[in-house]
């Protein structure tokens, strides 16, 4: 038992630290391509790559099962995403950063609402509040903080749309398929819904553009990467820890942003930002904490 919670917890830590790298590989296709291109483009390869691996499709599934197939591709696919990229033309970077992070908090309410077996405990809430802290200190560290309504809303609304994925892939995960097969069936209705969006958005058909290589490679890294493997890996954590233990994991995104952000792209490393990645690390750690 202590091995296959120590491969969720490995598990978790492979998707946050390509999660935590992503924006790079977005930073640069952003220069010519829409968010709702990157987008759509990294879950179609990432449905393909799944379909590869396991080309054989899931039996016997119920109605029931399969609306919350379907609930979890609209939540985790496609509204998450949109809402985050869309918040972002509306407010600073460093708010929705933030907000995003208040994700577990808002998946212990939901876990303790519908799956009864995990109830937040209080070491729970004292790590969010130290890793929130964390988090503002990395994300405002030396910019001006501003309110923007809109985009702050969209950017909550965004984290409460991953809070009901987490609780739909704990769900999904009792089902006793097979992890690859369940997350190709999530990308599956991610993708459908997302087709009706493209319309409203003024798309460019040029594929010449992935001639261009650092565009061919960052869009493969999205797809294969941030796409397959890490939502594979973020679901089989989610079925060994749950849904609350999995989320916690959340708070060091921004702690691999800062440490990519330098090591990558030379951005300087303030002592207040040190701070910060310490204490959103540490709150990890005490939500994690199990008296024994």
């Amino acid at each position: 038992m202590e091995s296959k919670n120590s491969m969720g917890h490995l598990a978790a830590l492979i998707t946050i630290i390509i999660w935590g790298t992503t924006f790079i590989s977005t930073k640069i296709l952003l220069s010519d391509f829409k968010p709702i291109e990157i987008l759509f483009l990294r879950f179609v390869i990432g449905f393909i790559v799944l379909m590869i691996i396991a080309p054989k499709g899931l039996k016997n599934v119920s109605l029931k099962q399969e609306m919350t197939f379907m609930a979890a591709g609209l939540c985790g696919i496609c509204l998450y995403y949109l809402l985050e990229n869309v918040a972002l033309t509306y407010t600073m970077a460093s708010n929705v950063g933030v907000i995003i992070s208040i994700a577990p908090f808002f998946t212990a309410i939901l876990t303790g609402l519908f799956i009864k077996e995990e109830k937040p405990k209080r070491n729970f809430f004292i790590g969010f509040a130290v890793s929130m802290l964390g988090i503002v200190l990395i994300s405002f560290n030396g910019s001006k903080f501003q309110l923007n309504p809109i985009g702050d809303i969209l950017a909550m609304a965004a984290a409460l749309v991953w809070a009901c994925y987490s609780v739909l892939a704990r769900k999904i995960s009792e089902f006793g398929y097979s992890v690859i097969l369940t997350t190709r069936r999530t990308f599956f209705y991610g993708i459908l819904f997302m087709i009706p969006m493209l319309l409203f958005f003024d798309l460019k058909t040029d594929i010449s553009r992935f001639a261009h290589m650092p565009y061919l490679l960052n869009i493969i890294y999205l797809g294969v990467g941030a796409s397959a493997l890490c939502f594979v890996t973020w679901n089989f954590a989610v079925k060994i820890l749950g849904a609350v233990k999995t989320g916690i994991y959340i708070y060091s995104v921004p702690v691999v942003t800062l440490i990519t952000s330098a090591l990558i792209l030379r951005e300087p490393l303030t002592g207040i930002s040190l701070v910060g990645a310490i204490l959103a690390v540490s709150g990890l750690f005490i939500s994690e904490y199990n008296k024994k």
